[in-house]
């Protein structure tokens, strides 16, 4: 019988990039950072700032033999900041994707693309949100607590916050380097100034 040929060996795994959330200060980073949430949460709800709403998308599901239509199941409004979304006791969220509820309308002759936006604006309608309302969905927790491991998973990932230099910050755009990046506090107050008195406003 011919010997089988020995099975190549395993490629090494690369090491792990260094885990900036285990250096020290990170606890007391994320506790400023949560407090410049609830702040700024608190100067917006202040100031009479209009919120978004935000809700979690159901694709069509059976049930019982009926196909039910893709509805938007309503979780909570929210402040739209920048690249993040922000809660009125101060959650933190990643933005996904928004819509407009509106009328699904009758199947046309248009992109894939297309149908499928109107389907989601139809769900968000079919969630109760009212014509127009904008709805944001595929919002990602940024978890907050500096005594959790989803919290230093969060914040050592790619994502758009991130800890860097003693604080938590935030990236200017996808991809970006931290290094340099806003503190999650001066981002928020910053959005939060504009959202507040916004520019050509006339006031």
């Amino acid at each position: 019988m011919p010997e089988t040929p020995d099975a190549p060996a395993p490629a090494p795994h690369p090491s792990p990039a260094p885990d900036a959330a285990a250096s020290p200060g990170f606890a007391a980073a994320v506790s400023r950072a949560r407090d410049a949430c609830r702040e700024t949460a608190a100067r917006l709800d202040a100031a009479g700032v209009a919120r978004e709403f935000l809700a979690e998308y159901v694709a069509p599901r059976r049930r019982f033999l009926v196909m039910r239509p893709a509805v938007m199941q309503p979780i909570g409004e929210v402040w739209r900041v920048g690249s993040l979304l922000l809660g009125a006791s101060g959650e933190l969220h990643e933005l996904g994707h928004a819509t407009r509820a509106a009328e699904r309308g009758r199947p046309g002759y248009q992109s894939a693309s297309r149908e499928e936006r109107r389907e989601i604006a139809a769900a968000a309608l079919r969630g109760g949100y009212a014509i127009g309302e904008a709805v944001n969905y595929d919002a990602r927790p940024i978890p907050l607590d500096g005594a959790s491991a989803e919290t230093r998973s969060a914040l050592s990932g790619s994502g758009p916050v991130g800890f860097d230099a003693g604080e938590v910050r935030v990236r200017w755009r996808a991809g970006a380097p931290l290094t340099g990046a806003p503190t999650l506090a001066s981002f928020l107050a910053e959005r939060a100034d504009l959202l507040i008195s916004p520019p050509f406003s006339g006031e």
